[in-house]
């Protein structure tokens, strides 16, 4: 992420790629100039691409497991039908005042309902009968297999997850992060898929990684 040359390559991509819309650029800012850890933030790039994918997708049903500020959330209902509803939770009763400003930014914030506290005990505790058409999962890396196992029997039949940080800034190929939690979590989830046969999957090495995963035919 430091490499010189890598930082060029970047700024050519998002020369590139479609603006963000202003609104995301105003929390874009908000959140490096005020919130903790701002590189959690999806950004230019990723962004457009959940935006890009959930417009293909065209999803009645989005959940977001890992809200933050807010920003991918948004992002992800660009593709939302017209009477679409995204359920995003995030752990961090601390941002749910700058979350609940933000998405009041633009009027896809009305599609959007955010709960707060633990995904793996908030998902069991929906409708039994509630299933989502897109799931993104971006919330605590030690928990990611925790949440394929609570959310597999709530994706459509035709349902798409897209997983984030599943290269974790290249530590998870390196044997110096062996003992930090988050890498063997994420190392485990990437595991777990890979040698589920249901699934159709594929790692894209976009910013920390981005796994797309889908049930086999």
């Amino acid at each position: 992420m430091t490499n010189p040359a890598y930082r060029v390559f970047a700024e050519y991509i998002e020369q590139h790629s479609s603006p963000e819309p202003e609104y995301l650029q105003v929390i874009a800012r908000s959140t490096y100039l005020h919130a903790v850890n701002p590189h959690m933030l999806s950004g230019h790039v990723q962004g457009r691409l959940l935006a890009l994918l959930s417009r293909m997708i065209r999803p009645k049903r989005i959940l977001e497991i890992g809200t933050y500020t807010g920003y991918s959330a948004l992002c992800l209902a660009e593709g939302l039908t017209a009477e679409g509803r995204l359920l995003t939770i995030e752990r961090n009763d601390e941002l749910e005042d700058r979350i609940r400003g933000n998405l009041s930014l633009s009027a896809l914030g009305q599609h959007i309902d955010l709960k707060i506290g633990n995904a793996c005990e908030i998902i069991p505790s929906l409708p039994p009968d509630e299933r989502f058409d897109l799931i993104f999962i971006d919330g605590d890396k030690r928990e990611y297999s925790q949440y394929l196992t609570a959310i597999q029997d709530r994706l459509t039949d035709a349902g798409w997850i897209l997983a984030d940080n599943t290269l974790w800034d290249g530590h998870i190929v390196d044997s110096a992060y062996d003992r930090d939690a988050q890498t063997k979590g994420l190392r485990a989830f990437n595991d777990l898929v890979a040698h589920d046969s249901k699934w159709e999957k594929v790692i894209v090495p976009i910013r920390d990684g981005l796994t797309i995963i889908t049930r086999k035919s």
